[in-house]
């Protein structure tokens, strides 16, 4: 009989020049924050939890152009010209490519405001200051990761949490779907994990890619805070001794169950439970440059296989790629309606919604499609995939299942935002995501094609 030849389980993995670097980016006291149109402030009152900007380096080799991975815990760009205004200058300061840097939010709804644009807000003499020594952070981020920069070897593993579930909810008597808890429908609960280790083993850093809304707190909280993020980063770093950089997955339809509230207690928790479960994962990963090989069968009680870690090749390669999806539009208002519209309300909350309205339409231009970046970096066995919109979990879910044994982590708000992606359906109901979008039905769909399509080749 012919013996069964089983395949090695490993962790997908890359080995090369890996820099770390970490800078706090807490805003000045007295901030405009106002991030929910039903807040009755306008100004943090004080701090929950430190906002951390966490910085990490790739190279093939100490002389090889860099991929720059950077999480801050911000929320989102209200208008495209303070995402270019930062971005582009940290790629000059440091002679990069676009291709090259991914700046990504966490997303939390308790940061400072970040548009120069609420100057005139009070509290919002504080925000060009503030987005001008965060990039000069950023830049000193960079350079301090690339100056200390080691063999270092990146693994990943999957993991579960059940902190995320689903947030579009039927509302009773009508035909309206809001933003909240929804325990009917299942919820993408899967968590991808990067360990960064040196050549002796130790861990340097860690990497959480999830996908899950920081709404745990919300209009009535006062204090600037990392929301969950803080909690869970600094349990890890606790157990570590090491930084953890937080990557916000497509999280567009997901959030915890319960949120909109001010106790810190629960984004404590919320933080304690992703905690454990990247732990966890963690626990569950194998050394670094090592897989599970079949050995033989004992005879005993009863036929037992034997499994054991034996050593294997890592992955040295590296690559990015940027492309432009060309999305196509809704039927919308042009901007001079909209500014008229903005001009006219004396509602506070409907004019927060026409001023993010208003910024959209900025962002896209008044053209029937609009050109969204896309970022797909391949990094030895893995994929980290970004874009600017919040998309909904079926990107992640689909680039998982078609990329396999690939690790692929996909994150939102990189490098900019602009609005939701649901799936098809949603466009026929009345839901924020498909009212608050400026984008065409189809559009996650095209974006889950041309990542497909890019990454692919990437392989090949």
């Amino acid at each position: 009989m012919k013996k069964q030849a089983y395949t090695t389980q490993r962790n997908p993995s890359f080995i090369g020049r890996i820099g770390i670097s970490t800078e706090d980016v807490t805003p000045p006291e007295g901030i405009y924050a106002r991030n929910w149109g039903a807040a009755s402030h306008d100004i943090a009152e004080g701090l929950h939890r430190p906002l951390k900007l966490v910085c990490q380096t790739f190279q093939s080799d100490e002389d090889a152009d860099p991929l720059v991975l950077i999480s801050i815990d911000w929320g989102w760009w209200k208008n495209f010209e303070d995402e270019a205004f930062f971005r582009k200058g940290i790629l000059n300061a440091l002679s990069l490519q676009p291709a090259q840097l991914m700046i990504c939010l966490s997303h939390t709804h308790a940061g400072p405001s970040i548009s120069r644009q609420d100057i005139s807000k009070p509290g919002g003499e504080h925000i060009q200051p503030y987005l001008i020594n965060t990039q000069l952070k950023a830049v000193s981020a960079i350079k301090n990761a690339l100056l200390t920069a080691f063999s270092g070897t990146l693994t990943w593993h999957h993991g579960k949490c059940a902190l995320a579930c689903n947030r579009d909810l039927p509302e009773t008597g009508t035909d309206r779907i809001v933003v909240g808890f929804n325990p009917e429908s299942e919820a993408d609960d899967t968590l991808l994990v990067g360990r960064i280790t040196d050549d002796s083993d130790n861990i340097k850093a860690t990497i959480v890619n999830y996908a899950c809304h920081p709404t745990t707190l919300g209009w009535d909280n006062r204090l600037i805070s990392p929301d969950y993020v803080g909690p869970m980063r600094e349990l890890i770093e606790s157990r570590t001794n090491a930084p953890c950089l937080f990557l916000q997955g497509a999280s567009g339809e997901l959030a915890p169950a319960q949120q909109y509230g001010r106790d810190l207690t629960i984004a404590e928790m919320h933080g304690r439970q992703l905690g454990y479960a990247v732990l966890a994962t963690l626990e569950a990963m194998l050394p670094p440059a090592t897989e599970l090989s079949f050995i033989k069968v004992v005879e005993s009680g009863a036929p037992l296989a034997v499994w054991h870690q034996t050593d294997c090749q890592t992955s040295t390669t590296i690559l990015s790629e940027m492309a432009q999806v060309e999305f196509p539009l809704k039927p919308l208002p042009s901007l001079s309606e909209i500014e008229q519209q903005w001009e006219e309300c004396e509602d506070r909350v409907m004019k927060e919604r026409l001023w993010r309205k208003l910024n959209i339409r900025k962002a896209i231009g008044d053209g029937e499609k609009a050109c969204v970046p896309l970022w797909i970096w391949r990094l030895g066995d893995s994929f980290l995939i970004g874009q600017p919109n919040e998309a909904y979990s079926q990107l992640q879910l689909e680039l998982r299942k078609y990329l396999a044994p690939f690790a692929v982590g996909v994150i939102n708000v990189v490098n900019g935002h602009i609005g939701y992606l649901p799936t098809q359906q949603f466009y026929e109901r009345d839901i924020y995501s498909a009212w608050q979008t400026p984008f065409a039905k189809g559009s996650l769909e095209l974006l889950i094609q041309t990542s497909k399509s890019i990454s692919k080749q990437m392989i090949q």
